[in-house]
């Protein structure tokens, strides 16, 4: 994107006497209007947020024309730039900054919008100054800072209502506080909760699709089957949002030219319920068997050091980010989906709880079916250290120079399973004779003798399906980005970035029973499976048969560089054109070996890192202070896409492959302009991105026990062997890229207009955005569905006296389901029948009061 400059007048002065305005940026690492800055970006001021109600990462992202993003709710979505949407990896294609600090990974928390400066947008490849996250673009938060010498206190209430959905309302202050003639502190809090607008509904005897909600758990026997009903945990508008924070920032000024300043921001955050529906059910309804939950708590420390030493400006940014998620998800359509397949697939589901066996022997029979579906619960905690130092030229040099060095630590605990409940009261068995009638290794077949196993079988919380992982980052990285004018109008920029990244990860992913290092797919839960939390120093006490590794560590690590440079020409002191040029990166990793049923273990190669090189070409122009025209065109070419597979006969788990290449093409614009009482402002995006070459689909040889990509593929053919057939091509030549409609913008018209003592505005907006495509694999694409366009409209009007705000708000004014993406429980190929589509938000209307003091 290109620059929006806040259109809102000064409150001292009439709309009519006031040009277009103008945001100073820091996108460069140095202050600098915007308009100055030959990259393609876009900020969005304070007064922009607040007039479009922006209260998060999806109302940012959803004025953002190059963004997109994928997730299934707050705290669980992932953004995207221009097209460039990997579908596996260990690091995000974004960059996510808090001020100077990134928060790492690819699920970003929901960070609330309230005492925001400005959000900036940086389109394109950031490597060069902001490192292995920013492959596609980088978002930076940037907060307000203290002000010495300056008393000012402010709230604001809100309450609100989803059209059909439930009423919710938030509260927001802040305050800066001088303490004296160098110190001042700047506080800020909220609380907030969304109404919700999903519906579960009751299931009443059927499954989304009208099938029958009793599972025959593969033997079509009436012992064997289970009647599922939700009738317990329906209601309606059951996806609440419940968030309360704040932050604290200092500001002491040591000495002349001397700030520090440590910040410290906190959130917590609960969502209940789906974000998504299920048209099957009906509008805005699902059908959840099981609670779905986050409880996401996190806090970011800064301690921010800007000085000078001679000539020379210094900047030392010291971050500290800790994250701990507990997330319950209802499973019960993977259950389903695997339960209709019948024998051979995953009749391990039929559990029967010890209390109702009797006999032994031929004659054990065990009646008491316990409720066989599948939820997923996970704790993982993460944490980041940071320290970045920068050191800026004198201003006396004849070219600037920006140099620093860049080390980051990332420690995740990952504590997930994918749980029955009840799973620790069941009856274990031995089977009769030495056989295994039962392959996947759960329960006990109605049929079938066996050898109850005495004592209570001890499952880790419920857990079928266990993985308890630790994962180590290290990023570290040299830098240097100079300007030098080559005549006074005609500037030429050049950047460069040194990186080492390594990566590890120990632990166990698997069935709990391979916990005891064994071949046999047999299990008898007669002790504690699993590994210890957190994970013991001494591997050697939790083996683990899915990592090869002698000490159950698997490792990657790679270095090396990326670059940038870029041509200005100032025109005149209003209009610029520049050229760009610009590399990023995202680093590779390794594949842990996967179980192949009833055949082995099957090693798969690490996957490798991904470059994007950007071509871009822009202007940026202002017209008598009233009209500004900013665009830009670029080319980006995309190699060794990271890309998520599910391996035919691998029971459903998946690895990391790379895709090939890819191209995007498109063009970016901005317009604003004033014409006494009216501003008109308009940004879009056209993005058309493509496979370049087939993507070769990735098999399992029997003869090596290895899973590979094919090294060449040709269209309409099968893989040789696989169960059930594989096309060689995933996708072929040409395939567009998914998840980015190739269209997307929005345009709003803002009337002010002072009515006696009071200023008020009225302001209409529309958002708008063209299909969009669901999954590279053709084959998955088609069993998914494409989302369709939409537009959707938002209106506001509000008045000011002195400092006191009220507003009225409506967005989505006609209740549009704008179809954002679609997900589904499992992978693709099975589950497409069971999808979620998320949407914008429904019609959401609201109140705003607010009140400035200084």
């Amino acid at each position: 994107m290109i620059a929006v400059a806040d259109p809102v007048p000064a409150a001292d002065a009439p709309p009519q006497d006031q040009g277009l305005g103008d945001i100073v940026v820091t996108a460069t690492r140095r202050a600098e209007s915007i308009q100055k800055v030959p990259i393609s970006m876009q900020a969005l001021s304070a007064d922009t947020l607040e007039q479009r109600q922006v209260k998060g990462l999806t109302d940012v992202a959803a004025l953002l024309p190059s963004v997109s993003f994928a997730g299934i709710g707050p705290g669980r979505n992932t953004v995207y730039f221009r097209g460039i949407v990997p579908a596996g990896g260990n690091y995000a294609s974004v960059g996510y900054y808090i001020d100077d600090i990134p928060i790492f990974g690819t699920g970003t928390p929901d960070v609330h919008i309230y005492d925001i400066e400005r959000v900036e947008a940086l389109s394109g490849p950031q490597g060069t100054l902001f490192g292995a996250g920013s492959l596609a673009g980088t978002i930076r938060f940037i907060t307000n800072k203290p002000k010495i010498g300056v008393f000012q206190f402010g709230y604001d209430t809100e309450a609100n209502k989803y059209g059909d959905g439930a009423v919710g309302g938030q509260i927001e202050s802040f305050v800066n506080v001088p303490v004296n003639d160098s110190i001042a502190i700047r506080a800020m809090g909220f609380y907030r909760h969304d109404g919700g607008y999903i519906d579960n509904k009751p299931n009443n005897g059927r499954f989304n699709d009208g099938s029958s909600s009793v599972l025959n758990l593969g033997d079509n026997n009436p012992a064997t089957s289970y009647k599922l009903d939700n009738g317990a945990i329906a209601k309606d508008n059951y996806n609440p949002i419940y968030e309360y924070g704040g932050r604290v920032e200092l500001l002491w000024q040591l000495a002349p030219g001397w700030d520090i300043t440590p910040q410290v921001t906190a959130q917590r955050q609960i969502a209940d319920g789906y974000f998504g529906y299920d048209p099957r059910v009906g509008d805005l309804q699902v059908h959840d068997f099981d609670g779905t939950r986050q409880d996401d708590k996190w806090y970011q420390a800064e301690l921010a050091i800007h000085g000078h030493i001679g000539d020379f400006d210094v900047a030392s940014s010291t971050g500290y980010f800790q994250r701990r998620t507990k997330l319950q998800n209802d499973y019960t359509y993977y259950t389903v989906t695997y339960d209709r397949f019948g024998a051979g697939y995953e009749n391990y589901l039929q559990f029967f709880d010890k209390s109702g066996c009797t006999g032994a022997g031929a004659t054990l029979r065990c009646s008491k079916l316990i409720n066989p579906t599948q939820y997923f619960h996970a704790d993982t905690k993460k944490r980041t250290l940071t320290q970045e130092v920068r050191v800026n030229s004198p201003k006396s040099w004849p070219f600037d120079v920006t140099v620093g060095g860049f080390y980051q630590y990332h420690k995740q605990e990952n504590n997930t399973y994918y749980a029955i409940h009840g799973l620790d009261q069941i009856a274990g068995y031995t089977q009769a004779g030495g056989g295994d009638s039962n392959p996947a290794g759960f329960g006990i077949p109605v049929s079938q003798g066996g050898t109850l196993v005495p004592g209570t079988p001890a499952v880790k919380q419920d857990g079928f399906y266990i993985s308890e992982t630790n994962q180590y980052y290290h990023d570290e990285a040299l830098f240097a980005e100079g300007h030098y004018n080559i005549i006074p109008t005609v500037k030429i920029t050049g950047g460069i970035r040194y990186f080492w990244t390594s990566y590890r990860v120990l632990g166990f992913n698997g069935v709990s029973g391979s916990a005891a290092n064994t071949v046999t797919s047999l299990y008898v839960p007669t002790g504690t499976r699993g590994c210890p939390t957190p994970l013991p120093a001494a591997r050697l006490q939790c083996l683990n048969s899915n990592l090869a590794a002698a000490d159950e560590v698997g490792r990657y690590s790679e270095h090396g560089e990326t670059h940038k440079v870029a041509v200005n020409w100032q025109v005149d002191p209003t209009k610029m054109i520049y050229a760009n040029y610009s590399t990023g990166f995202r680093p590779g990793g390794f594949n842990r070996p996967l179980r192949i049923r009833n055949i082995g273990v099957a090693t798969v190669p690490p996957f490798k890192s991904e470059t994007l090189t950007n071509y871009e070409i822009g202007a940026k122009t202002t017209w008598n202070n009233i009209f500004r025209f900013n665009a830009a065109i670029y080319l980006e070419n995309w190699d060794n896409i990271q890309y998520g597979v599910v391996v035919s006969g691998a029971q459903g788990a998946g690895i990391t492959g790379n895709a090939g290449k890819a191209q995007v093409k498109g063009v970016e614009y901005d317009a604003d302009l004033r014409l006494g009482k009216f501003t008109i402002s308009s940004s879009g995006a056209y993005n058309d991105g493509k496979l370049k070459g087939n993507f070769c689909n990735f098999a399992f040889s029997p003869s090596t026990l290895s899973i590979s990509q094919l090294s060449s593929c040709t269209l309409g053919q099968n893989v040789a062997g696989s169960s059930p057939p594989t096309s060689q091509v995933a996708a072929a030549d040409g395939t567009r890229l998914p998840r980015q409609p190739k269209f997307k913008g929005t345009t709003s018209i803002r009337y002010d207009r002072d009515v006696g003592s009071y200023h008020g505005y009225l302001q209409g907006a529309a958002l708008y955005q063209t299909s969009a495509t669901q999954d590279l694999n053709v084959a998955d694409d088609a069993l998914l569905g494409d989302t369709p366009g939409f537009v959707s409209f938002d209106f506001s009007g509000g008045l000011r006296k002195n400092s006191t705000t009220i507003e009225l708000f409506i967005q989505n004014a006609f209740d549009r389901r704008g179809a954002l993406t679609k997900n589904t429980f499992c992978s693709i190929t099975f589950c497409s029948n069971s999808s979620r589509t998320f949407i914008i938000r429904p019609q959401f209307f609201g109140i705003r009061f607010g009140q400035r003091f200084n």
